[in-house]
C-alpha cells in the first residue's frame, strides 16, 4: 500500500457507531458494529487547492455544506469497520491529491489528414458503385 499524499488528521474525523442494516441473526439488534464517519472539509487542516477539488467532487457522499459522510458496516467487527471507513475517507483524499494535467491542444498531423482524405475517397467511390447502372451507349 503506497503511503496517503494528503494524511487526514484523525482528530478532524468524527466517528459514531451505529447498528449495522441488513440480515445478522440474533446478535444484530444487541451491537452496534457499523461506523458512520463525518469530516468537515472546509474545517479541515487539508490544503485549501485538496479541499477546492474535494467539494468540486460530483460525489454523493458529500454534502451541500462539505461534509463527507461515509459509513462502514461490511464487517461484524467494529474496529474492522472503523479502519474501512478511514481508508475509504483516505482514498477520497488521496484521489483529489494530485491536480490533473491540462491538457494542451494539438493540431492533427499532416500522415492523419491524408489518411483520412484516402479513407474518404475509398468510401466515395464504392458509394458511386452503388448506383444505377447506366446503359453503354
Amino acid at each position: 500500500m503506497t503511503p496517503p499524499r494528503v494524511p487526514v488528521a484523525p482528530d478532524e474525523v468524527e466517528l459514531s457507531y451505529v447498528r449495522a442494516q441488513g440480515p445478522g441473526g440474533q446478535n444484530v439488534h444487541k451491537v452496534s458494529s457499523a461506523v458512520h464517519l463525518r469530516f468537515s472539509v472546509p474545517a479541515s487542516s487539508l490544503p485549501d487547492a485538496v479541499k477546492e477539488r474535494l467539494l468540486a467532487l460530483r460525489d454523493q457522499r458529500i454534502t451541500a455544506d462539505g461534509t463527507v459522510v461515509i459509513k462502514a458496516q461490511t464487517s461484524r467487527s467494529q474496529e474492522f469497520n472503523r479502519v474501512e471507513a478511514l481508508a475509504r475517507l483516505q482514498a477520497l483524499v488521496d484521489s483529489v491529491a494530485v491536480p490533473p494535467k491540462r491538457r494542451r491542444p494539438t493540431e492533427p498531423t499532416y500522415g492523419s489528414q491524408q489518411r483520412r482524405l484516402q479513407g474518404k475517397a475509398v468510401r466515395g467511390v464504392v458509394k458511386q458503385l452503388r448506383g444505377k447502372v447506366r446503359g453503354g451507349d
